[in-house]
């Protein structure tokens, strides 16, 4: 099973690949982020969308003092109607996501979760140790699908391998 320092790094992960996403989209045409792209949710902005508000979701299921995101899974990909008002909240979001990284233990990762899957439809229960590479692997998912829409649209997509992530970030 992990350990707190893997939440820690995966943490920084996400943080770092958001930067360097943002460092693309803030110089595309605003108007290439909407245009379905064949991908689960069509767009860069709704894939954007849904991964943000995922993220929103599980981090309320870790910390509930810390909002949860409206809507269910389909819903999400109109989270934010633009792509400012999706960056704000995407550093809002990453800065919530370290500090709750940086105050996990090895205890909280031996608790178990009870929660509602809007895609199984009833409560489930699982350890937090469990939940925790999902929340990241579900990052890395929806990026992967960002990446490959960014280079269909002639983008150099981000550097995305782990172990490339700056030693300070």
């Amino acid at each position: 099973m992990i350990d707190p320092a893997y939440a820690r790094m995966m943490a920084r992960y996400n943080t770092w690949q958001n930067k360097q996403l943002f460092d693309i989209l803030d110089v595309m045409n605003v108007e290439e982020l909407p245009k379905d792209r064949g991908a689960f949710f069509g767009s860069i902005h709704a894939t954007l969308n849904h991964l943000l508000w995922g993220d929103m979701l599980w981090l309320n299921r870790f910390d509930p003092s810390t909002p949860s995101p409206k809507g269910d899974p389909m819903d999400s990909k109109s989270l934010f109607a633009t792509h400012a008002e999706w960056q704000v909240e995407r550093i809002v979001t990453d800065v919530r996501i370290n500090a709750w990284a940086e105050r996990i233990t090895k205890q909280d990762l031996d608790v178990e979760l009870t929660m509602f899957s809007s895609d199984m439809q009833a409560d489930v229960t699982e350890q937090m140790g469990m939940c925790v590479p999902h929340f990241f692997n579900h990052q890395t998912h929806h990026r992967g699908q960002v990446h490959a829409m960014l280079t269909a649209a002639g983008q150099n997509a981000p550097v995305s391998d782990l172990f490339f992530m700056p030693k300070d970030f």
